[in-house]
Parts: structure tokens; sequence; C-alpha cells
């Protein structure tokens, strides 16, 4: 199992993230995601920050998406990230949903097409070539090429994905996937399909790492409070897909009293709305317990754990969690 944090805007600011970067390598994680959420912190100053100050750890933004940002910046961005990390940049191309691109009046409704081309445009990029490319969303001429040599002519391309077509996507496309398995239960609906994806393009699915986007709740006191864990419920629980829900007998009706507050801006009434089990979207308690579920998730087939949300009451101390006994837990059993 590989370890990948997910360090959200809501951790705090820019420096912030970064000294929580600096720890998660200390404590043994593998990869440090970014997500790449509009009207928030820009992810590309994010890494690049983190890339100074690491020197182990994989560094990426989530859900970086080829509607607001054109694939041409996208490539320059990661070939950048990549020289100034020293190999160590990967990508997370596509979205989680559409309705946060849509509030820019883009329409995103194409977004397995437009992540396909994307993914084949940045990849040839990449290695050099003249991407004289006409696709159904993207239509370039022959001045598409990189004026700079990347460090690596193949970096990692992850697919941020939803839907049953868009994970078959990640899975025929990906060097790895990144769907949101919240609840952690909803693994066993999104891994087939990933799966399903890579064995109709003709590839061993086993090529495909599956990095399932968690959310996490961690405190060594089995009562701590679960108030950090509400308040990311309650922004984000709206726009989880229905076949995830129904895995823990939720549905997206539960969740429209709740983002009629977030519409208005009553984040404190949305909150308040938040049930208890709408807290099983997370992976929550003592790190035994944490354990326990992160193990479910490996038989599902998750091979790569990317946990996020608030980490828990204290994300320092979380991490500190962590890297003394959940991540030792799982190296020394393989």
């Amino acid at each position: 199992m590989k370890f990948g944090i997910r360090l959200i805007d809501y951790l705090g600011s820019v420096r912030r993230r970064v000294e929580l970067t600096v720890l998660a390598e200390q404590a043994g994680f593998d990869f440090a995601w970014y997500p790449h959420d509009t009207f928030m912190h820009n992810t590309w100053v994010l890494t690049s920050a983190a890339a100074v100050a690491t020197s182990r750890i994989r560094l990426g933004s989530v859900g970086t998406n080829p509607f607001t940002t054109n694939p041409a910046e996208i490539a320059t961005y990661i070939a950048s990230l990549d020289e100034l990390s020293g190999g160590r940049a990967v990508l997370g191309l596509g979205l989680h949903t559409h309705e946060m691109v849509e509030w820019t009046g883009v329409d995103a409704s194409e977004s397995v097409a437009a992540t396909r081309e994307a993914t084949e445009i940045i990849r040839a990029l990449l290695r050099g070539e003249v991407v004289d490319y006409q696709g159904e969303i993207f239509q370039w001429t022959d001045q598409c090429y990189l004026r700079l040599e990347p460090v690596r002519r193949e970096v990692p391309i992850y697919v941020c994905a939803f839907g049953p077509d868009y994970l078959a996507l990640s899975g025929a496309i990906g060097d790895g996937s990144l769907p949101m398995i919240t609840p952690p239960e909803s693994a066993a609906y999104m891994v087939p399909a990933i799966t399903g994806g890579a064995v109709a393009a003709g590839r061993d699915p086993a090529e495909v790492d599956i990095s399932g986007c968690a959310w996490l709740s961690l405190a060594a006191d089995p009562s701590a409070p679960t108030d950090v864990l509400r308040r990311m419920v309650s922004y984000f629980g709206w726009g989880l897909e229905a076949p995830a829900l129904a895995t823990i007998g939720l549905t997206p009706a539960d969740f429209a009293p709740i983002k009629t507050h977030i519409d208005a801006g009553d984040y404190a009434g949305a909150e308040a709305l938040v049930t208890d089990d709408m807290c099983r979207l997370a992976l929550a308690g003592t790190p035994r317990q944490v354990i326990g579920q992160i193990e479910r998730l490996a038989e599902l087939g998750v091979t790569h754990v990317n946990l996020g949300g608030p980490l828990g009451p204290d994300p320092a101390e979380a991490i500190r969690l962590m890297g003394e006994q959940v991540i030792p837990y799982f190296r020394s059993s393989t």
C-alpha cells in the first residue's frame, strides 16, 4: 500500500500546508497532493513551494482540469515542477465534479472527452512532439510544441474521475486513478469500473495505481471532537455521487437542505445539519481503527490510500500518528 496525503485549503495558508508537507515527508508518506479547486489557493504555487522544502516525497495537484486551464499550460507547469523537484512531479488531471468548473460559465459536460484528449496532448508535448492535434475538444496547430527540455519525458498522469464512464477512462489511459472513495465503502463500486476500463483497453489492471481519495479524521483519543469532519461533510458532501452515497444508505436528497445553507453562505447552519451517518463518509477513529479501515480498502483493490479532508482535530498530530503507527504497520506487513 502506498500512502498519499491530500492537503486541502481548509488546513490553512500556503505556508502552513508546506509545513504539513514537510511533516508528511518525515512521517513516511509517498505522495503529497493538493486539490486544484476553483477559487481556492493555487496548487501550482503550493507544489512549487513544497518542491523546494522537501527532497523525497512526490508532489502533484489533484483535479487540474482542462476546462479552466489549457493543456498547454498544464504541460509547462508539470514539466517545470518536475525540473524544480528533481523528477518528483505527478499530475492529477480531470475533475471530481462539474459544478465547481461551471460556476465560471464554462461547460464541463464533456469531461471524459476533454480529459482523454488533454492526456494525449500533454504526453505528446512531454515526449517532444509537435502536437498538431485535431480532436473533438481541442484543435491545435503545428506551432504547438514545448520550447523547453523536460527532465523526464514521461511524468505519471493520474486521472481524477467519477461516474462509470469516467472511472473506466481512468483505468484505460491513466498511470493511476484518483477516485473519491467517500464513503470508503464506495471503493467496491469504483474499483471494478477502473479495472474494467483497463481490461477493455487491453491493459493489465495492475498497471494502474488506484489512489483512493478518502477523508480522514484521526486522533489518539477515541472521544476526540468531530467538528472538523462535520465541517468537511457539510461543504463537500452534496457533490458526491449517488452510487457512492448509496453504499452507506444515503442519497443526494439527504444533503439538499445542507446545500441550501452552503449556497446562502450559512456555513454554520449547514454544519449543524450533518448527521452521524454522514460522518461515515470518512476514515475515522484511532490509529488502530484506521488501520482496520485501510486494510479493508486494500481488500477492495485500492493500492494507494490518498488521505485528505480534515486529517484530524489536530492535523499535525494526525500526520505524526500516521508516521508512528499506521504507515509502519503496513510497511512491516509487506
